[in-house]
C-alpha cells in the first residue's frame, strides 16, 4: 500500500487518508461476534512470566552450614515456576501470628531448575529477625507457601557489567553468586565469575560441595574463601579488603575492566564502599544486592540523636480505611506496619522499587542517604518509601492499598 501512494503528496493524497476510516468500519461492521476465545496470547504470556502472585508446596528441606536450610520448591497447579534471571529476588508472603508478613529472599538456584517445576530458596537464621525462625521452625514437606514473581534489578547485564565479574560475598549472601554461577554452568549467562566469599570459619561455608561441582563443570566461575576467625593454608585471612580484590583481578581480569557484585551483611557493605573507592573503579561498576531494612539507623549519618528510643503516633490513610499506630523512631515505619497488622505494599524492603511509595502529609521522617531510592520529583513533592524511611515525629501518610 505504500508503494500506491509514493509521491501522491497534495490533494490526492488528502482524499486517500480521508477514505480510510470507511474500510476500518467496514472491517468493524463485517467482524465476527463471537468470543475472542480465552485470554490473548501476549496478556497469557505476560502473567506466566510475571505472574502476581506463586503459590509452591515445599518438596524438600535440605540443612546448610551457618544455620541455613534451602526450601526445594514446586508449583502446586503443576506449572513450571516464573523464569528469572540469577540474583533476582522473591518476596515471601507469610501469616506470622496472625499477621502478614513479606521479606525479600534471594532465589538460590539457577533458571535452568524452573524447567524441572522447581525452585530453592536458602534461609538463614536471623536471631533478632521476625520471620526466618519461623520459616525454620515451620516450614515442612508438604506445606504451601505463597510468593511474588520474580523482583529486582540484582542480575548480570553485559549492556552495563564488565565482561569479569568479581563478586565480594558475606555470609548467606552467597545464594547471589550460587545462583549465577549455576546460571553460567548452565549456560544461561556467559561472563566470567570471581567469587570472593567471606565467613568466619570453614564450617560456615555454604554450599562448598556444590561450587567444587560448578567448577568442574566450567572454567568460566573460582571461588575463592576468606576466613575471618581462622587462620588456615589454603584460605585467605581477614577480611574482603582492596588489596584483596586487586589481588584477584590481576590475576583472572588481565587487567581488563571488571563490575564488583556485593551481596551480605549490611556491615560488610559499610566496610566494602571504602575498600572498593580505594580501587578507582567506575561507580557504574560496583553493584550491591538489596540493602535491605536499616538495623540500628542512629549510626548513620544525619540521625538525629534526641529522636532516639522515642515513640510516635503514625496516622495511616489507606484506600477508604484509617488506622492510628505507633512507631518506634528506631525501626523502619514498614515494620511498624507489620507489627499493627497492616498488610500495607512491602517488597524490597531496602528503599529501592518504590512499591510502599506513600504521601507523608505531615510530620517529619529521617531517610537515610544510602537507601534513598526516591526519583527526584517525589523528594520535591512530599513522597517517601515507609520501608526506608523512620518516624522523627507523629505522621500522617497515605498509603497506597497492599500490591
Amino acid at each position: 500500500m505504500a508503494e500506491k501512494i509514493k509521491g501522491l503528496g497534495g490533494i490526492p493524497e488528502m482524499l486517500y487518508f480521508k477514505n480510510k476510516y470507511k474500510e476500518r468500519e467496514n472491517h468493524i461492521d463485517n467482524a465476527s461476534s463471537a468470543p475472542l476465545g480465552g485470554l490473548p496470547e501476549i496478556n497469557r504470556k505476560a502473567q506466566e512470566r510475571h505472574p502476581e502472585e506463586q503459590v509452591f508446596v515445599i518438596e524438600d528441606v535440605i540443612d546448610r552450614a551457618s544455620e541455613a536450610k534451602t526450601y526445594v520448591l514446586r508449583r502446586k497447579d503443576g506449572k513450571n515456576p516464573a523464569f528469572f534471571r540469577a540474583g533476582q529476588f522473591v518476596v515471601i508472603r507469610q501469616v506470622v501470628d496472625g499477621k502478614m508478613i513479606a521479606r525479600p529472599v534471594t532465589i538460590s538456584c539457577g533458571p535452568a531448575l524452573t524447567l524441572e517445576g522447581k525452585m530453592t530458596l536458602t534461609v538463614k537464621l536471623v536471631h533478632d529477625g521476625y520471620l526466618s525462625g519461623y520459616i525454620q521452625e515451620n516450614w515442612k514437606p508438604g506445606m504451601e507457601v505463597t510468593t511474588s514473581g520474580p523482583q529486582g534489578t540484582g542480575y548480570y547485564e553485559p549492556f552495563r557489567d564488565a565482561k569479569h565479574v568479581i563478586a565480594c560475598i558475606g555470609g548467606s549472601g552467597i545464594t547471589t553468586a550460587f545462583a549465577m554461577a549455576n546460571a553460567i554452568a548452565d549456560g544461561d549467562e556467559d561472563f566470567d565469575l570471581t567469587i570472593i566469599y567471606g565467613s568466619r570459619t570453614r564450617d560456615d561455608i555454604m554450599f562448598k560441595k556444590e561450587f567444587d561441582e560448578i567448577e568442574r563443570r566450567t572454567d568460566k566461575v573460582r571461588l575463592l574463601n576468606v576466613l575471618s576467625d581462622e587462620n588456615v593454608e589454603g584460605y585467605e585471612h581477614g577480611f574482603i579488603t582492596a588489596d584483596l580484590i586487586r589481588k584477584y583481578a590481576d590475576k583472572f581480569a588481565s587487567g581488563e575492566k571488571y563490575s564488583i557484585f556485593a551481596a551480605g551483611p549490611q556491615a560488610m557493605y559499610r566496610f566494602l564502599d571504602g575498600e572498593v573507592s580505594k580501587l578507582g573503579i567506575e561507580q557504574k561498576y560496583y553493584r550491591k544486592e538489596l540493602f535491605g531494612s536499616i538495623k540500628e539507623p542512629w549510626t548513620l549519618p544525619g540521625y538525629p540523636m534526641e529522636a532516639k528510643d522515642k515513640v510516635f503516633n503514625v496516622h495511616v490513610k489507606m484506600c477508604s480505611r484509617e488506622y492510628d499506630i505507633p512507631c518506634s523512631a528506631n525501626e523502619s515505619i514498614i515494620t511498624a506496619f507489620e507489627r499493627a497488622g497492616i498488610a500495607g505494599p512491602n517488597r524490597c524492603r531496602g528503599g529501592i522499587c518504590g512499591w510502599c511509595r506513600s504521601k507523608l502529609v505531615s510530620g517529619q521522617v529521617f531517610i537515610p542517604e544510602i537507601v534513598d531510592g526516591r526519583r527526584e520529583a517525589d523528594k520535591v513533592y512530599g513522597y517517601i518509601h515507609p520501608c526506608a524511611s523512620f518516624a522523627l515525629s507523629d505522621l500522617t501518610l497515605d498509603v497506597p492499598a497492599k500490591g
